[in-house]
C-alpha cells in the first residue's frame, strides 16, 4: 500500500487530520503543541484506495533532546512516504519556518499536496491566497475537526499516488504483541531492537512515548504486531492532562492485543505499580509474558534479590514466563520470542469436551468440592468457551456456590494438564434445569373422585369439632 505522510509545524491540526482520515482515535489530540513525537501508522480509505497514514511531530525549531528526535522520526517518515501532506494553519497564517519546511520538501524530490486548515468561519479565498506564497502548487482548504473538505482531499491524494501492486503476500492476522510497563522501563528500545530500526523515539526521558507506536515484523515465520505503548505511572493526580490520555491508550491497546509483554525495569527493582499492570493484564484476559529488562546492569546478588521480589510481588501471575533480557544490547530476546510464541500457542489450543471433563472427574474425585448449604455440589463435565481468555464451562448442580479457593484448585489442574502457560482461566459455571419443574401430571376422574371425598370427609371432621 501507498504511505502517505502528514506534517507541518506543530499544532496545526496533522493528528486531527489524521483521525478523521483514518475514522480512529489512534493520535492523541491536544491543543498543547508538540504532543505527537513519533510516526504514528494508520490505514485510511480515500476514494476507494487503501493507504497507510502516517501521521508525525511538528517540524520547527528544537529546543531538547525530544524534540530533535521527535523531528528525526518525521524526516524518517518524509523518506519513506510516496506523497507528503503538508498542513498549515489558515488563522495563524504563513509563518518563516513553513518556507523552510516547503523548501526542504522540494529538495528531497517528494510528491506535495498543500493543504490549509482550520478554514472553517474564514475566507477560503484570503486563506488560499496568504497560502499560495509557499508556490508547492494546488492547494486545499479543509476544516479536519468538522470533516469538511476532506472528499476533495481524498480524491486528490489518490490521483497523485502510484499505480497500486499487486501482492500475493496473505492477510495474516498474525500475533498481537503489546509493550507496556512504567515510565523509562525500555518498551521502545525493545521496540526498536525487534524492529532492528529507530521505529521508536527511545530516550531516557521518562513519558517520551505518548501515542501507541504500532509496528508488524516476521520472525521465523511468525508476524508480529508490536504495540509500543507510553509508559503508566501510579499516581493520576500527579498526571498532567497530556499523560492521563496517554495512560488511556496504552490500557486500550493492551484489550486490542491478545499477548502483553510487561517490561519491567530491574534497576528500580519489582514494584507495585508492576504488580498493579500486571492485574490490569490478567483482569483482560490477554497472556502475559514478564520481561524483565537491564539485567546486564545487576550483579549477582542483586539478580537473586529481583527473582525474589517477582515471586513475593506477582506471585498471583505465577503462571506467567519470566524472561531476562537486556533491550539495549539484544540479550534475551531469542528467549523472550520463544516464551511469547509458546504463551499463544496455549491460548489457541482447542480443548475437548472429552478431556476437560476427565480432567474435571479425576480433580473432584482426588478432592470433592465443599458443602454448600448442606448438599454437595454435583459436577458432571465440561466443555471449553472461548480464547484468551481461556473459558471453561462447567456443568452440574449447586454448582453456583463453590468457593474460590476450590475454584483456584480447578484451575491449577486444567492449567497442569493442558500447559496453558501464561494465560488466564475463567470458570464458568452452569447449572441444569429440572425437567419437570413447572409440568403437572392430569388427573383421572378416579383420582378427581378420591381427592371430592377426601375433602367433604376433612370438612365433615372440622364441623364436629
Amino acid at each position: 500500500m501507498p504511505v502517505v505522510a502528514i506534517v507541518g509545524r506543530p499544532n496545526v491540526g496533522k493528528s486531527t487530520l489524521f483521525n478523521a482520515l483514518t475514522r480512529t482515535r489512534d493520535a492523541l489530540v491536544a491543543d498543547t503543541p508538540g504532543v505527537t513525537r513519533d510516526r504514528i501508522y494508520g490505514r485510511a480509505e480515500l476514494d476507494g484506495r487503501t493507504v497507510i497514514l502516517v501521521d508525525t511531530g511538528g517540524l520547527d525549531e528544537a529546543g531538547g533532546e525530544v524534540e530533535l528526535g521527535a523531528q528525526a522520526q518525521t524526516r524518517l517518515a518524509i523518506d519513506e512516504a510516496d506523497l507528503v501532506l503538508f498542513l498549515t494553519d489558515a488563522r495563524a497564517g504563513v509563518v518563516p519556518v513553513e518556507h523552510e519546511i516547503a523548501s526542504d520538501l522540494r529538495n528531497r524530490g517528494k510528491a506535495v499536496i498543500q493543504v490549509v486548515n482550520k478554514t472553517d468561519g474564514l475566507d477560503p479565498d484570503m486563506a488560499l491566497a496568504e497560502a499560495a506564497e509557499l508556490g508547492l502548487g494546488d492547494i486545499f482548504p479543509i476544516a479536519a475537526s468538522h470533516r469538511r473538505g476532506l472528499e476533495q482531499l481524498g480524491h486528490a491524494v489518490v490521483e497523485r499516488l502510484p499505480e497500486p501492486e499487486d501482492s500475493s503476500v496473505p492477510d495474516d492476522d498474525g500475533l498481537r504483541l503489546a509493550l507496556i510497563g512504567r515510565p523509562n522501563a525500555g518498551k521502545s528500545t525493545l521496540l526498536n531492537r525487534l524492529l532492528g530500526e529507530e521505529r521508536a523515539l527511545a530516550t531516557p526521558v521518562a513519558g517520551t512515548t505518548r501515542d501507541p507506536i504500532h509496528a508488524t515484523i516476521e520472525r521465523d515465520g511468525v508476524r508480529y504486531h508490536l504495540i509500543d505503548t507510553a509508559g503508566i505511572r501510579r499516581r493520576r493526580g500527579s498526571q498532567e492532562g497530556i499523560e492521563r490520555f496517554s495512560t488511556i491508550k496504552a490500557l486500550q491497546s493492551m484489550e486490542q492485543a491478545r499477548i502483553v509483554c510487561l517490561v519491567c525495569d530491574v534497576v528500580e527493582g519489582i514494584t507495585e505499580q508492576d504488580a498493579r499492570l500486571a492485574g490490569h493484564v490478567i483482569e483482560a484476559g490477554r497472556g502475559l509474558v514478564i520481561a524483565l529488562n537491564k539485567w546486564d546492569a545487576l550483579d549477582k546478588d542483586r539478580r537473586r534479590a529481583v527473582l525474589v521480589e517477582v515471586a513475593e510481588r506477582l506471585d498471583f501471575a505465577r503462571f506467567a514466563p519470566v524472561v531476562t533480557i537486556s533491550a539495549l544490547h539484544g540479550s534475551g530476546l531469542g528467549e523472550l520470542t520463544d516464551a511469547i510464541e509458546h504463551v499463544q500457542a496455549a491460548g489457541e489450543q482447542e480443548l475437548s469436551t472429552g478431556a476437560l471433563t476427565r480432567v474435571l472427574r479425576d480433580a473432584v474425585e482426588a478432592h470433592p468440592p465443599p458443602s454448600v448449604q448442606r448438599k454437595t455440589p454435583k459436577l458432571r463435565y465440561a466443555h471449553g468457551g472461548g480464547h484468551f481468555p481461556t473459558r471453561i464451562v462447567i456443568h452440574g448442580n449447586r454448582a453456583k456456590g463453590i468457593p474460590d479457593q476450590y475454584q483456584r484448585y480447578l484451575v491449577n489442574c486444567f492449567r497442569k494438564h493442558f500447559r496453558l502457560t501464561g494465560i488466564p482461566v475463567r470458570l464458568v459455571f452452569r447449572e441444569g434445569d429440572n425437567p419437570y419443574a413447572g409440568r403437572r401430571n392430569p388427573l383421572t376422574p378416579r383420582q378427581i373422585q378420591k381427592r371430592r371425598r377426601l375433602k367433604q370427609f376433612t370438612q365433615r371432621k372440622n364441623r364436629k369439632r
